[in-house]
């Protein structure tokens, strides 16, 4: 095989319909295969996202439902027994955003909060958005701080 060789699949590419509406001797004249009349057979013709053709489009169809919550504030949720692996697995003792991003655990700009599922024996410096009372209780009697 070399570069002269080389074809394209077989009906892989189509032939181009050439210069449109030139008379009926190029074959593509009249209509300029565009069939008769009707908006798509105009010049300048450009569908409205989502129309379908006069019916009733979907998003008209469907009820709308419920609300988005512009003042909603969500958080990333680490629990007590997660903060523990982290400790084991990564070795951090401060436990920041900041670490926690460059450890790829959190995104960028997440909001976090520590809840207090499982147990914690690490001593551990934590500086996060929130956590919970049950939270800063274990971390506090492993002989950390929780900084908010």
């Amino acid at each position: 095989m070399k570069l002269h060789n080389l074809t394209p699949a077989a009906g892989s590419v189509k032939k181009e319909k050439g210069r449109l509406g030139r008379g009926e001797g190029s074959g593509s004249g009249g209509t300029a295969s565009k069939g008769h009349k009707g908006a798509k057979a105009r010049s300048g013709f450009k569908s409205k996202r989502a129309f379908e053709g006069g019916q009733m489009p979907i998003q008209m169809r469907l009820p709308k439902r419920g609300f988005k919550n512009i003042n909603q504030v969500s958080y990333v949720a680490i629990n007590v027994s997660r903060l523990q692996e982290i400790h084991d697995n990564y070795g951090l003792t401060d436990i920041t955003k900041v670490a926690l991003y460059n450890e790829g655990i959190i995104n960028r700009g997440e909001k976090v909060k520590i809840l207090g599922n499982g147990e914690l024996s690490a001593k551990l410096n934590v500086t996060v958005d929130a956590y919970s009372a049950s939270a800063k209780s274990k971390i506090e009697a492993a002989g950390g701080t929780v900084n908010a």
